[in-house]
């Protein structure tokens, strides 16, 4: 089960700094860009760790709001439940 969580996680970071990739890309080209909605979703579902590393890499989107607030309310809140599984998987 670890293992597919792993690669899942690893697919899901590849995929979210691909696209921050992409909208920075099509943002200088002036072109039709990747939805907010997108990005923030592929956070969502488990991409919080290559957002932010994409925004610091490729300084896109890092004083964008509510982008920047979204994306740390994200973080914070997949944080809280990965403490709190942890938490309760532990014996006592």
């Amino acid at each position: 089960m670890l293992l597919k969580i792993g690669l899942w996680l690893a697919v899901i970071n590849i995929w979210t700094i691909v696209a921050f990739w992409s909208d920075k890309r099509q943002a200088v080209a002036g072109v039709r860009r990747v939805r907010e909605r997108d990005l923030l979703l592929l956070a969502l579902i488990g991409g919080t760790l290559g957002a932010f590393w994409a925004r610091h890499r490729f300084r896109h989107k890092t004083r964008k709001e509510p982008f920047s607030t979204q994306l740390q309310l994200i973080a914070m809140v997949q944080a809280g439940v990965v403490i709190g599984l942890a938490i309760f998987a532990l014996p006592f």
